[in-house]
């Protein structure tokens, strides 16, 4: 993929727009009442969104009761997807601005790293809280002993199985460069012949090409490259997350992980996938326009409604929980009485008052499992 074969010309008046956009909408953000809920809400519209890309069908209202640990029914495997796509924007934005792209954080989002397990020491004593070891009777000292033995033991079958599954060094047969993971697959479900870890190299490669380029350009080309060479065979969204955690490594997005997947569902599918290439990028610079302008849109949206909440306030004693219910109806498409209860440690009584006291808008049309939210 070279650079140098793109016609600048054609992606710099849509990068300009798109990036004047984007700016405009994160700055609003950086001053916005709001920017918690919206940040939240956009989670979620970003999640589904991706699905939907993919050709599956996720309802926001279902991913946010299975976010709240309140699935109605069993989760299907598209709802499972749609709440790792959930929890790995949450932890992309929670992280510093270079942490997605850098070693540490590309491989926990690759699926290539993990938290090391840190066994405790031998012989160590847990002791409840407010207690004092010196107090303990005979039983309570030889169970203490059992349990520092066991986790002794545990700390030596962890370190066998951390032996016994460490990557060997690569050696001079090109066939034995694949890694230990990929070997261990399913070969039902993944392509033994589908090198990952080459795959990212390549598209790291691409992503260093394009340094020095306008950030919007770049973050298209990225993501141009990462479709091309489809590193992950079963994560393609996992592009433009890292191309969202480009344009906020690169300072475009200072308040919020961009939705890129919200405004590619308005570009038609002829032109995200078509054979010339920059046509492909004029349709990523678009669809980050059409991003942001829906942005703008939902962020006046969220104000208004929250002026209008906030009137309800008014003579409240300090001690209301009206202020808390406003901002967890803020942060969800959609709140119920058990994620009130939940959040706020009420009753459903007491769920169901504060509700009414809001006058917020009952969106299912059903007299049980309701829920409510700003339409």
């Amino acid at each position: 993929m070279r650079i140098e074969s793109l016609v600048t010309e054609q992606l710099f008046g849509p990068a300009m727009r798109a990036t004047e956009t984007l700016v405009r909408l994160d700055e609003r953000i950086a001053r916005s009442p709001v920017a918690k809920g919206f940040v939240e809400r956009s989670h979620f519209a970003d999640a589904a969104s991706s699905l939907w890309l993919d050709g599956e069908l996720v309802h926001v209202e279902d991913l946010v009761l299975h976010d709240a640990h309140m699935d109605l029914r069993a989760p299907t495997h598209e709802l499972t997807r749609a709440h790792e796509i959930l929890r790995l924007r949450r932890q992309i934005l929670s992280n510093r601005p270079d942490w997605a792209l850098g070693r540490e954080g590309f491989a926990v989002l690759c699926g290539r790293g993990a938290a090391p397990v840190v066994p405790k020491p031998q012989g160590q004593v847990a002791t409840h809280e407010g207690g004092d070891a010196e107090e303990d009777d005979d039983g309570d000292d030889r169970l203490s002993a059992e349990l520092a033995a066991l986790d002794a033991a545990l700390g030596r079958a962890q370190a066998v199985l951390d032996q016994a599954l460490a990557i060997p060094q690569a050696s001079n047969d090109d066939t034995s460069r694949r890694s230990t993971t990929a070997d261990e697959k399913n070969p039902l479900i993944y392509d033994a012949d589908w090198d990952e870890p080459e795959r990212l190299v390549e598209w790291q490669a691409a992503l260093a090409a394009s340094e020095g380029l306008p950030a919007l350009v770049r973050a298209a080309i990225a993501y141009d490259a990462w479709t091309a060479i489809a590193p992950l065979q079963h994560a393609p969204w996992l592009g433009r997350l890292l191309v969202a955690a480009l344009l906020r490594q690169s300072a475009t997005t200072t308040a919020h992980l961009v939705a890129l997947h919200v405004g590619a569902r308005t570009i038609a599918r002829e032109r995200r996938f078509a054979r010339d290439r920059t046509t492909r990028l004029v349709a990523f610079l678009d669809g980050v326009h059409e991003t942001a302008a829906a942005g703008m849109k939902e962020h006046d949206r969220l104000v208004l409604a929250k002026a209008q909440m906030d009137r309800r306030l008014k003579g409240r004693r300090s001690t209301s929980r009206l202020p808390e219910v406003i901002a967890l109806v803020l942060s969800r498409p959609l709140v119920s009485s058990g994620m009130i209860e939940k959040e706020l440690g009420v009753t459903t009584a007491g769920a169901l008052n504060l509700i009414g006291e809001l006058e917020l808008r009952e969106i299912t049309g059903r007299g049980r499992y309701r829920a409510w939210g700003v339409i």
